[in-house]
């Protein structure tokens, strides 16, 4: 069994005790609620497509390769300090098994910051989905080797009619065709999910190949100014970039030095 295939069945067994604690139709019925009096929209994919450098500042703890990166990371320092270094978009892991992370890290972010929050985790079932409007995310994370492609198309389509954004992670070139209308921004990971391998050579190679109409980004791997450079050539409006943050003691001030030493 690979690491992904151990988390999604994890992830199985975890949701069905989160449906007996908090059944799917009142988590349904309080979503809908919240649709109505929703603030101004934040898009993820306009954010980056607007941004010079584009880049997703993440927030994690921990990671299943790494083990604890920052275990003491408070959210509601890093968040903000990531937006005043010049984060297009943040990205909040919230799976808690191998991530260290939870919806709490989102709801104490949402009122500190302006920027568009991805949900990251590992979304199988549409119950996810309207947890993720309920934390205050304005994006959520697909990834396609979690899924089938009828499952893309649904969870992707419910995320839409919810007033939210999707990031479709793909690896290679035969999960190209999980790209559907509602998908609004494509990332390439540079990490094979079974493997833990890394190589940005991932999304040069697959740069050409993703429609041109939507947001594409690069994830994992991408540490250096060179690295950036070298894929905005390809074609890409955003980097996805956090354990070389998180890993610093001041993942602010990282970002910042990051950035200004980049000629958009």
């Amino acid at each position: 069994m690979t690491i992904l295939e151990e988390i999604c069945n994890r992830k199985r067994r975890d949701l069905q005790d989160i449906k007996e604690q908090h059944p799917p139709r009142e988590l349904y019925r309080e979503a809908e609620k919240m649709m109505g009096c929703n603030p101004a929209h934040r898009s993820l994919s306009q954010a980056l497509r607007q941004s010079p450098i584009g880049i997703i500042a993440e927030f994690k703890r921990k990671s299943p390769s790494k083990g604890w990166i920052k275990q003491d990371a408070r959210p509601e320092i890093i968040t903000p300090a990531y937006q005043q270094a010049g984060a297009a978009a943040l990205s909040i892991l919230t799976d808690g098994p191998y991530f260290g992370g939870s919806g709490a890290d989102i709801i104490a972010a949402r009122p500190l910051v302006s920027l568009p929050i991805l949900r990251k985790d590992f979304i199988i079932d549409e119950y996810q989905v309207f947890e993720a409007k309920l934390l205050g995310a304005d994006a959520l994370l697909l990834i396609a080797a979690c899924l089938s492609k009828a499952q893309c198309r649904t969870l992707a389509h419910t995320a839409s009619i919810l007033g939210m954004e999707t990031l479709l992670e793909i690896h290679g070139e035969e999960e190209l065709d999980y790209i559907c209308d509602d998908i609004d921004v494509v990332g390439v990971n540079n990490r094979d999910l079974h493997r833990f391998h890394t190589d940005i050579q991932t999304s040069v190679k697959l740069a050409s190949q993703i429609p041109a109409e939507f947001t594409k980004i690069s994830e994992s791997g991408i540490a250096t100014e060179d690295d950036i450079s070298l894929l905005r050539q390809c074609g890409y409006n955003g980097f996805l970039i956090g354990e070389s943050f998180m890993k610093t003691e001041n993942p602010g001030q990282t970002l910042r030095h990051l950035i200004t030493n980049i000629n958009p």
